[in-house]
């Protein structure tokens, strides 16, 4: 006690610090050159306490601090509990009374949390709540602190929720502006899923209105609202959308707000939370090139400017929505992103948003489990070990028959819990080589066949193949479920720069990182923090299973769904993806110096739409479907020539041999046969992906390469799409909604920023 009176005696009350008035964040493109300084600039108004609504005042004290005319400006069980976990090393805790956040807020240039500072905060307290006017101290905490949307005190609050100046503010207005003061990342109604995946319009929406309504019923019973009054707040209060950024424009909001996430989200290893970079001051060098990201851009400005015509086709060519990103496979870092046309109009950043399916592009995970695993012995029980599995080799034979019907690794046919089978359908209802119908896993690949890699699924174990795409970088929360045979098929929907990563992956010949956006961050002291110093690299699969899945994947681009890929000088390994309902089209390839996926969906952009969902893209572009191949193929293409211009060429490993030749009888090269006609659907038909394939019947004046989908602007076969036999594959087209608190799995909570995954 003793040491205490001293501290107390010693600590003088210092004025109201510079740190109030926050400094701008510089981010910097990865050559070093200024990208924006955004982030932590200055957006308050210091009004008087007489501009201050009392509502206001009794909104924070019923929701914060009841006792804060009374008491002595700190809470006593507070202190108790700060000095025990002191004492004992543990984490300290943030101020409790209005009097102990005005102070940290606007009295102290030291916002360290550490026990030296944190004494000092309460000395302080003591003091200001001994000597300072209680109307000073609550004009003063409402005027420092932050409510979201950049706004710094309650002018500014009020400016940017609901444009007019603070003085005429309701009793409504008022508790939803302190029921911001808890968290504006998960009370704000417009959302921060580019902090938090979990904190969408919805939820947010959901969690401001429980709020509000709770302090208007503390306001009523602590005698500040009567309950007439409160009767005429039943509706929550509108608030304005937030305002743009002119310097945020462009691909520039999404960029920053993917290094944001990235610093916040891994706020352990940075040493940086939200409240420290909302108030500025550090220089953040990016993974971000500037010529790269431009010519993303320009790939993606192009095909829209030259297909996609909303004037024209309306309820075709409206909501046509673009991501894309690119991942360095050495180190995997983000070296550009495609979020949307403008991350001051659209706000969804279209690289990190899951609820796309990927389709096909899911394929190479299921190769490279049976590659690394094996097909399970269909003599012994479901969970084998690694001696009692058949590695896969890339030249095993499965059947390319449409309507194929599924077993499980044990030869008895698959069923669901009510008893019904699995007909796998082909895309366009194609069967391949007749009568015996078995076709190599390179072929395949190659066509895109999805009753092959099905039944390859279901004999590796779908546990194997989700464990596969874990491990090649995938995040979990974007999974669908591995109960049934469609799961193979791509029901899952990562981001784009998830996408990116995982086939880096095997770009890296197995080492896997996951992907990031911030190399190094600065302040006035010095460094901060270096991606390098926490950066983690792991062998997720052999050098022989990633090489083989890239060699694999090679036959696409060469020959197979995805020649509108091919780079003249460079091999290019890449696997192409068309969903079902034909709700999503990907393209996702690479090099070996650079990764690229690439995908393109309809979507409303009204994101506060309760009734949001996937569109299909049927006739959009003029085209009668939109394949992988088509407009992602080609801006992936015209993307990655301009990127590695001028880069030294490199060739893909030469693969090991691996494995063993599965169902190993003579074939002859792949025929496919005539089509089921398109009105013919297999029982239960479900909404799970399926994947473009060839239709070799050129016209009598125009012949066409089989895997040509432009040509004779047909958009591929004239079916549409087909349905999958058997049950629900469990996902839905619509986005998936998100649990409070927990990430979609936009890699808001990974190495990276921006917040799929």
């Amino acid at each position: 006690m003793v040491v205490a009176g001293i501290a107390y005696a010693m600590v003088g009350v210092p004025n109201v610090a510079q740190a109030a008035e926050a400094q701008n964040n510089v981010y910097k493109w990865s050559n070093g050159s200024t990208m924006v300084a955004t982030g932590g600039e200055t957006n308050r108004q210091i009004i008087g306490y007489a501009q201050i609504p009392k509502e206001m005042r009794y909104a924070v004290m019923s929701a914060e601090n009841k006792t804060f005319e009374t008491d002595k400006g700190v809470d006593p069980m507070g202190i108790g509990r700060a000095l025990f976990n002191m004492a004992k090393g543990g984490e300290t805790q943030g101020g409790s009374t209005i009097t102990q956040q005005y102070v940290k807020n606007a009295r102290l240039s030291d916002q360290s949390q550490t026990v030296t500072r944190k004494f000092k905060e309460l000395f302080i307290s003591i003091k200001v709540g001994a000597t300072v006017d209680k109307k000073e101290i609550m004009a003063g905490y409402l005027n420092t602190a932050y409510y979201g949307r950049g706004a710094y005190g309650i002018q500014a609050a009020s400016r940017a929720y609901f444009n007019k100046d603070a003085s005429k503010l309701n009793a409504s207005q008022c508790a939803f502006l302190a029921a911001v003061l808890k968290g504006a990342t998960y009370y704000d109604p417009a959302g921060a899923t580019s902090i938090d995946p979990a904190a969408t319009p919805e939820a947010n929406l959901r969690r401001a209105t429980e709020r509000w309504s709770w302090i208007l019923d503390e306001m009523v019973k602590d005698g500040h609202l009567t309950a007439s009054q409160r009767a005429g707040y039943k509706k929550f209060p509108e608030t304005q959308s937030p305002r743009s950024n002119a310097q945020l424009s462009g691909q520039v909001g999404y960029l920053v707000d993917l290094a944001k996430a990235y610093i916040v989200n891994n706020s352990e290893e940075t040493g940086i939370t939200a409240e420290d970079l909302q108030r500025g001051g550090y220089t953040i060098q990016t993974t971000f090139d500037k010529k790269m990201v431009n010519q993303l851009e320009n790939a993606v400005k192009k095909v829209r400017k030259e297909n996609i015509d909303p004037k024209a086709r309306p309820d075709k060519d409206k909501y046509v929505q673009f991501g894309g990103a690119s991942v360095d496979p050495e180190d995997g870092a983000i070296k550009a992103i495609y979020g949307g046309e403008d991350a001051t109009k659209h706000f969804t950043n279209n690289a990190d948003q899951t609820g796309a399916q990927v389709g096909s592009t899911f394929k190479p995970f299921v190769l490279a489990a049976a590659m690394q695993w094996g097909k399970r012995n269909p003599d012994l029980g479901p969970n084998q070990a690694q001696d009692e599995r058949t590695k896969v080799s890339p030249k095993s034979l499965y059947s390319g028959e449409n309507k194929l019907k599924i077993q499980d690794y044990d030869e008895n046919v698959w069923k669901d819990k009510e008893g019904k089978e699995w007909l796998q359908k082909n895309d366009g209802g194609e069967s391949y080589n007749p009568p015996s119908y078995q076709i190599d896993l390179r072929e395949a690949m190659r066509v895109s066949a999805n009753s092959a890699y099905v039944q390859l699924g279901m004999d590796v174990g779908l546990d194997k193949v989700r464990e596969s795409a874990l491990d090649a970088g995938v995040l979990k929360t974007s999974l669908a479920s591995a109960n049934y045979p469609s799961f193979s098929l791509g029901t899952s929907d990562p981001s784009a720069i998830r996408m990116a990563g995982a086939y880096s992956t095997f770009a890296a010949s197995g080492k896997q990182n996951d992907p990031y956006s911030v190399k190094e961050i600065t302040d006035k002291d010095g460094t901060v923090f270096r991606h390098a110093d926490v950066a983690k690299t792991r062998q997720a699969f052999t050098a022989q299973v990633a090489d083989n899945v890239t060699d694999v994947l090679r036959t696409v681009v060469d020959k197979g769904t995805g020649t509108a890929a091919k780079l003249d000088d460079r091999q290019v390994a890449g696997k192409t993806g068309t969903t079902d309902g034909n709700k999503s089209a990907w393209f996702v390839g690479y090099t070996p110096q650079l990764s690229t996926a690439v995908s393109m969906y309809r979507m409303d952009d009204n994101e506060s739409s309760k009734k949001r969902k996937f569109l299909e893209m049927y006739g959009t572009g003029g085209q009668k479907k939109i394949h992988g191949a088509s407009f992602p193929a080609e801006i992936w293409h015209d993307y990655m020539e301009n990127a590695l211009k001028g880069k030294a060429v490199e060739d893909f490993p030469t693969p090991e041999p691996i494995g063993q030749v599965v169902n190993d009888v003579p074939t002859p090269s792949v025929t496919p046969s005539a089509p089921e006609t398109a009105d013919e659907e297999s029982p239960t038909p479900s909404n799970t992906p399926s994947e473009s394939a060839p239709t070799p019947t050129p016209t009598p004046t125009n012949t066409c390469d089989p895997f040509d989908f432009e040509c004779n602007n047909t958009g591929g076969n004239d079916n549409g799409g087909t349905d999958t036999g058997g049950t629900d594959g469990g996902v839905s087209p619509t986005p998936t909604e998100t649990n409070d608190g927990n990430s979609r799995g936009n890699g808001n909570g990974g190495l990276f920023g921006g917040g799929t995954g």
